[in-house]
């Protein structure tokens, strides 16, 4: 497959596929089929391809994962494979054995529907830095999702993280609000990605981010990567898989 325009997007798009699992578990059986709507993102430009397999399996199952890093095995280098999740003892052995590319640590609160915030500055250190060192020798980066304060985003850099994912749902809900209210959000962003770069760690982004928002979001400081599930699947349903992630990427690669 030959290079395209979205190759050259300054910030990648990782295509999250949680919700056409979402859709699959809802009748049971193998359809949709995950793996065919990675092949589907992968062969429209998407970069990337994020799954969170969560502990009751609502969505993303065990075998969902390992079916996609097979699937883009052939694809190493070139596509990048992102696993989030909390850090619990099955999503990390998990990560060690199918080794992704990056693995986005997350924490979860009982009875979520998705994420809520990003990971308190008063978590405890010394185990986080354990399993962050642990994949890193493995051979993954490892990301870590905060919201847009200093503490949390200075507890990353203390744990050894490689990059953050800024929680962006509240910059979604500014943007929403109107125009002051988006400003304002994304001078606190700024202010976040540019002390992530002075800290040493890359910025990645998610949460809420679609193709309204993004046209103001892209323009972040440092952002490396963004990912982007719920938002870009049910664009889909009414344009299909590619039409959906080449908008994505269009909107990226405005400069």
């Amino acid at each position: 497959m030959g290079l395209g325009i979205w190759d050259f997007c300054v910030v990648r798009l990782s295509v999250n596929v949680n919700k056409v699992a979402t859709v699959r578990n809802s009748r049971g059986g193998g359809v949709p089929s995950v793996v065919e709507a990675v092949k589907w993102c992968v062969d429209a430009g998407a970069p990337g391809i994020t799954v969170h397999p969560r502990a009751d399996a609502r969505h993303i199952t065990g075998g969902d994962v390992r079916a996609i890093a097979r699937w883009l095995a052939p694809h190493k280098g070139r596509i990048e494979y992102n696993i989030e999740g909390d850090p619990r003892p099955d999503l990390l052995a998990l990560v060690h054995e199918v080794r992704p590319d990056q693995c986005t640590l997350v924490p979860v609160r009982p009875g979520e529907l998705t994420s809520q915030a990003g990971w308190a500055a008063d978590t405890p250190r010394d185990a986080m830095t354990t399993i962050i060192g642990d994949l890193k020798a493995a051979g993954v980066r490892v990301s870590v999702f905060v919201d847009p304060q200093e503490a949390p985003i200075r507890w990353a850099a203390e744990v050894g993280a490689d990059r953050i994912e800024l929680y962006t749902e509240p910059f979604a809900r500014a943007f929403e609000s109107g125009d002051p209210e988006a400003r304002h959000s994304f001078a606190t962003y700024t202010h976040a990605a540019d002390l992530a770069h002075e800290l040493g760690l890359g910025v990645n982004a998610g949460h809420d981010l679609d193709l309204d928002n993004l046209v103001m979001f892209r323009k972040l400081p440092w952002l490396d990567e963004v990912s982007i599930g719920h938002a870009l699947v049910s664009h889909a349903l009414f344009v299909g898989i590619p039409q959906a992630v080449h908008e994505y990427l269009d909107v990226l690669s405005i400069s």
